[in-house]
């Protein structure tokens, strides 16, 4: 009996590994159409009485404006290009806020988040984080950093139902992503904290106030940092 348990849980091992291996290899040239939190959202909004929202359109990131991948490091991970999917400095920092009672902050890179929307669903569960960690480790190694930064734009949630620069652009600008300004580059980036309370199409001053902050660390990231990684 222990030698069938010991086969039984070898090939689930097997198979997870195998797997989500291969989802990840498959997804390195594949576009990302739908995501768990694309699902988990129509069925809060079916669970509310709500008419279902649910916009996205998956572009190459060559077809959005060469600004918006500057504007969401800018805004969510200032060492994107130079960390290995974690950045420490940041988790240590989160760490020492959290002991010293301060108000949490959030540490999670670019590459997790989108291993997080693409993988895995919302939620702090040690085992969440766990696979978190271990898809991170996958994309960084598979995908690499334009790859990453592409379906992280295609698939982050930009709004109430919306997800990706190309629908955020049509919804709230009028046009597509390849034609957002530098200005509407930060504006959205400004909304990625949370983009359920703050809106592109409707800032307020808090969202402007940020929307400039941005747009100061977009110059000088542009001055200090090698971009062409996500240019080729």
């Amino acid at each position: 009996m222990l030698k069938k348990l010991q086969k039984f849980l070898r090939w689930i091992v097997l198979l997870f590994f195998g797997s989500t291996i291969l989802s990840v290899f498959l997804l390195r040239w594949c576009p990302v159409y739908v995501t768990p939190l694309m699902f988990i959202r129509c069925g809060q909004q079916v669970w509310r009485g709500e008419k279902i929202r649910l916009h996205h359109h998956w572009v190459p990131m060559a077809e959005m404006a060469e600004p918006l991948p500057l504007a969401v490091m800018a805004s969510e991970d200032q060492r994107f290009l130079e960390h290995h999917g974690f950045d420490f400095g940041e988790i240590g920092k989160a760490v020492e806020d959290y002991r010293r009672g301060k108000r949490q902050r959030g540490a999670s890179t670019i590459s997790q988040q989108t291993a997080k929307n693409v993988f895995l669903w919302p939620g702090h569960s040690w085992l969440r984080k766990g696979l978190e960690v271990y898809f991170t480790g996958l994309i960084e190694l598979i995908w690499g950093k334009q790859r990453i930064m592409e379906v992280y734009l295609n698939s982050i949630e930009m709004g109430d139902g919306i997800y990706g620069a190309e629908a955020v652009s049509q919804l709230h600008f009028g046009y597509p992503a390849r034609d957002l300004t530098r200005a509407n580059c930060a504006l959205v980036a400004a909304t990625l904290p949370n983009p359920l309370k703050y809106s592109s199409e409707h800032p307020s001053a808090y969202m402007l106030k940020r929307q400039t902050w941005i747009m100061g660390q977009m110059r000088y990231l542009e001055k200090h940092m090698d971009l062409e990684t996500l240019r080729k």
